[in-house]
């Protein structure tokens, strides 16, 4: 009876807290952007009080536009929010997307899909929920879906299965390498670098690593069975092709998720889907995360899109005695209750920030301060052409 009251009095509590968070006045920063700060108390299953401070940007997307950025604008390394937004002139950022972080010369890579102006940098893990965006003429159109995106290589008349793009080439992998990555390939010399410009294998390279990768071209680099393959099947002149494939992925009730469109322009991968089509749904035992990441109070980004067609940025504090962070759970009851039909999980933790109006607003969990990220979602005034 005891277990009882207290759900009824959390749950009470919650009702009366999210009607006082729908009435939250935002202030206006820009035609299109505006930001508001939210205390949300909540009481722990002992009874204790609980807050976590949420900084939110809605967005009109009719009067702005959205991309993604890399740090450094190439496919590795690392930046922090406000650097990058300063550099490209952006009015307010989020961080984005889940990377590798270490001391490594691959530092910054992104760990699941990322495209930027139509070109993939990073391929897709699991078939992780992602974020769509395309900058129309009068809207910027985002939509949330779920698929494995994969470089997509010809050689000749024959197709190869390409095990990655941009990064570090492991044992018996195939990875394409493009002028967003590198100067050069960063390999060790235990594999095959295949050299291409203009379509056609200009130079083979067999035990030599970090091979310059041609402005107008790109490098296969293949190491153990991939380049026993390999070596009997290309000659200098022979044409090689790469593009995307995009698979869609199943939802548990056999239905495909939204198809991609060709006018996409840039696309994030989180973990994983908060809300779809007004609904709780969070997949991650399909996206393969864990049950103590979903549940564990941390800091939080997140992206949904509202009821009314408008876009809400959202970071949750975390790791303090002023703001103890939220479970994914948490996370979904509140923005459902802001209007959310469709939502994500972004990167969260120490690389949880938000940048607005010149500078950073929410307070980064590092003890260092604002960490350096892989990539952003940058706002932008739209210029109507």
């Amino acid at each position: 009876m005891k277990k009882l009251f207290v759900f009824i009095c959390v749950y009470l509590w919650t009702i009366f807290l999210f009607i006082s968070i729908s009435a939250q006045d935002f202030q206006k920063i820009q035609d299109g952007i505006e930001y508001a700060k939210v205390i949300w108390q909540s009481k722990s299953a002992e009874g204790k009080d609980e807050n976590a401070v949420i900084n939110l940007l809605r967005l009109d997307l009719t009067k702005v536009r959205l991309d993604v950025v890399h740090a450094m604008d190439a496919a590795i390394g690392t930046e922090t929010v406000s650097s990058i937004s300063t550099r490209h002139g952006a009015i307010a950022a989020i961080n984005a997307g889940f990377f590798r972080l270490d001391k490594s010369i691959f530092a910054g890579d992104a760990a699941g899909v990322l495209m930027i102006d139509g070109k993939l940098l990073s391929e897709s893990f699991a078939g992780r929920t992602e974020l769509r965006i395309h900058n129309g003429r009068n809207q910027t159109e985002v939509g949330f879906s779920k698929s494995n995106i994969v470089p997509a290589l010809k050689i000749g008349n024959q197709d190869f299965d390409v095990s990655g793009i941009n990064r570090e080439r492991k044992t018996d992998e195939l990875i394409l390498f493009t002028p967003e990555f590198n100067r050069t390939t960063l390999t060790d010399p235990n594999g095959l670098e295949i050299i291409v410009q203009s379509g056609k294998i200009i130079w083979i390279l067999d035990g030599k690593g970090s091979n310059l990768i041609p402005e107008n071209g790109f490098v296969l680099s293949a190491s153990g069975k991939y380049r026993e393959a390999l070596l009997g099947k290309i000659k200098i002149g022979k044409s090689i092709f790469t593009g995307t494939r995009i698979h869609p992925v199943k939802s548990e009730n056999d239905i495909e998720t939204s198809k991609p469109s060709s006018n996409i322009e840039d696309i994030v991968g989180g973990v994983p889907q908060l809300i779809k089509n007004g609904k709780i749904e969070i997949t991650w035992k399909q996206e393969k995360s864990s049950k103590s990441f979903i549940e564990t109070k941390h800091p939080r980004t997140a992206v949904a899109k509202l009821k009314d067609g408008k876009f809400l940025m959202v970071t949750v504090d975390g790791r303090s005695e002023e703001s103890g962070g939220m479970s994914l759970y948490q996370l979904a009851d509140f923005l459902l209750e802001m209007g959310a039909t469709d939502a994500m999980n972004l990167d969260g933790g120490g690389s949880t920030t938000m940048f607005a109006g010149g500078k950073v607003v929410n307070k980064p969990s590092d003890q260092t301060g604002e960490r350096k990220v892989s990539d952003a979602i940058l706002v932008f005034p739209r210029k109507n052409n």
